[in-house]
């Protein structure tokens, strides 16, 4: 007989009638149901909280980009970012993910990195047209990569905007966000209200306006 072929394994109790391998066949498959019934639980437990939280942020009850009602702080994003690049980063908080992309026309635009439907990573496809798209790998969601509009796919909301400046040395800030679908002064007003009267006298904010009432009345 060669060494592959040797006899199956006995599966009767010992010749002694020991009993000892009876129960260690039992113990065996208690341990396999336990190990199977563990591992289904498991995966109930991480398939309901994905699955709540993708609830969560289609209606709007977990923490969305821009959210925030106080200035946030600028951050650098890079030091220069050349057309047809993009870069990701943090922003607002260290938990934000945020996409950075420079258009081949020059044109600069921040979005919040995390697709509207179930939260998964956005990035963005250079060559997908002249602009390129913002894309969701998880359930094929695309976004204008120059608006963050929704284009294609179960994405309930455009993507959520960073506003981006570039200092005289090239370098790319985040200043603020905006949140999903919200026109651009009223996400600055919101936030710079308070802390930057000048910035928000220039854009004619709401409170900046009623202000300026008030103190020509007192005059």
């Amino acid at each position: 007989m060669s060494v592959t072929e040797q006899p199956a394994p006995h599966s009767g109790p010992g010749p002694d009638g020991d009993a000892a391998a009876d129960q260690l066949r039992d113990r065996i498959s208690a341990d396999s149901l336990t190990t199977r019934r563990d591992y289904l639980r498991i995966v109930a437990t991480v398939s309901g909280g994905l699955a709540i939280g993708g609830v969560g942020v289609a209606a709007g009850i977990l923490h969305r980009h821009g959210d925030s009602e106080s200035m946030p702080e600028a951050k650098k994003v890079v030091d220069e970012l050349p057309p047809g690049r993009s870069v990701a980063f943090r922003f607002p908080g260290e938990e934000d993910r945020a996409l950075a992309v420079r258009l081949e026309d020059g044109s600069l635009v921040g979005y919040s990195a995390v697709c509207t439907h179930l939260a998964c990573a956005v990035l963005w496809r250079e060559d997908r047209g002249p602009d390129g798209e913002l894309y969701c790998p998880c359930h094929e969601g695309v976004f204008n990569a120059r608006t963050g509009e929704v284009t294609a796919g179960p994405p309930p909301r455009p993507l959520p905007r960073i506003f981006l400046t570039e200092q005289a040395d090239g370098s790319v800030w985040a200043v603020a966000t905006a949140r999903s679908g919200e026109p651009a002064k009223d996400a600055l007003c919101r936030q710079f209200g308070d802390s930057r009267p000048e910035f928000s006298a220039q854009l004619g904010c709401p409170g900046e306006a009623r202000a300026k009432s008030t103190e020509s009345g007192r005059t």
